[in-house]
């Protein structure tokens, strides 16, 4: 009989994947400043996983396809798009790799603060005091989000967007840069608050508003 014909050799160390490496889904400008983030928290990024750019360098780091994903290996999706993060994340925790949170040493997070599996928070971000955000949720940079805030999964704060005290933002919603979400007012699934933008009032799900104070986008 055969060596091949026995029984399978259990992993080698070698063959594990190192449980303080990541890998970044996306290799453009977020999942860039996702690296960012990461060597400033001293964690080391094994390189990038998107299909558009497989078989690329960026920023010195290899580029593979995300069904290339070790299993066990630990991963962050750096893409703003909800709907993308969310399709990503699904086929990652599919073939066994395991989501991964990333906070920059220069960002705030206060005490009572929760940060579900795979969120992102960049530097100058302040998270306040008792702040729920769920997974693939992300805080870009200068942005703040205010006491008793509730994020759903996949939601996006863009740079210096202002989430006040306990707003609610249902799953996928995206706070654009400079943009201002007023106390205590919700914000539907999937709903897109436009760049500098105030919102006095609750915004429906899937809606996009826009000005001061937000209404909802002419087509």
């Amino acid at each position: 009989m055969s060596s091949t014909d026995g029984p399978t050799a259990p992993p080698t160390p070698a063959d594990r994947p190192d449980p303080r490496e990541l890998w970044i889904a996306g290799a453009g400008g977020v999942g860039r400043e996702a690296l960012d983030t990461a060597l400033a928290a001293g964690v080391p990024v094994t390189g990038f996983l998107d299909d558009g750019q497989h078989g690329a360098t960026v920023r010195g780091l290899p580029v593979r396809r995300p069904t290339d994903v070790p299993p066990g290996a630990r991963y962050l999706v750096g893409i703003a798009d909800p709907a993308v993060r969310q399709r990503l994340a699904a086929l990652l925790d599919g073939r066994g790799a395991v989501p991964a949170t990333l906070v920059h040493p220069r960002a705030l997070i206060a005490p009572d603060t929760v940060l579900g599996p795979g969120c992102l928070v960049m530097g100058g971000a302040y998270v306040s005091s008792s702040v729920r955000l769920g997974a693939h949720s992300q805080v870009h940079y200068n942005a703040t989000v205010g006491h008793d805030a509730v994020l759903g999964e996949r939601v996006t704060v863009y740079p210096g967007g202002n989430v006040s005290g306990a707003v609610h933002l249902a799953d996928g919603a995206t706070v654009g840069s400079n943009a201002v979400v007023l106390q205590g007012r919700r914000i539907g699934a999937g709903a897109f608050v436009g760049a500098a933008a105030v919102v006095t009032g609750d915004v429906p799900a899937g809606e996009v508003v826009v000005g001061s104070p937000a209404r909802p986008l002419r087509r």
